[in-house]
């Protein structure tokens, strides 16, 4: 029984760095977006950054309930991608595009970490299964909404 909690645990951890990340990319992408003509992107990043921090704190205290301490951390991945993105718009100028393709990336991640979750622990309590579902839910749709945004965009 104690594995099972620990294993949930780890899984609820484990979601709330991919939000971490999806926090921290969003505020990376808003930082890089230009001032004129970035077409309203800026409030499109705030709904998708202000979407995590409440999948989060939806997740904290089930953790706390699984007997675990809530992660502040980020997955190594999502920093060595912010990391590259950086360098990237150091050397040369982030287009729009560019942008909503390097968030696309990073809802892509999103999507994989929460597929996995799901089928790794579907056994966990019906509570949870049923919030990690909604959130991969509402998560598809901002993924979709993004790759929309990207496959229309001028630039």
């Amino acid at each position: 029984m104690e594995n099972l909690h620990q294993d949930t645990a780890d899984l609820l951890n484990q979601l709330i760095e991919i939000n971490n990340d999806r926090i921290e990319g969003y505020e990376k992408a808003i930082s890089l977006l230009p001032e004129e003509g970035n077409y309203g992107l800026q409030d499109v990043f705030e709904k998708y950054r202000d979407q995590s921090i409440q999948f989060k704190n939806e997740l904290k205290p089930l953790v706390i309930r699984e007997g675990d301490m809530p992660t502040e951390e980020t997955r190594t991945s999502g920093k060595l991608f912010r990391t590259w993105m950086e360098i990237k718009s150091a050397v040369a100028p982030y287009t729009v595009k560019a942008i909503l393709e390097s968030c696309e990336r990073g809802e892509d991640e999103f999507k994989k970490v929460y597929k996995e979750g799901i089928t790794k622990y579907g056994h966990a309590s019906p509570t949870i299964v049923s919030i990690i579902q909604s959130q991969a839910s509402l998560q598809l749709e901002a993924h979709d909404h993004i790759k929309e945004l990207r496959d229309n965009i001028d630039m």
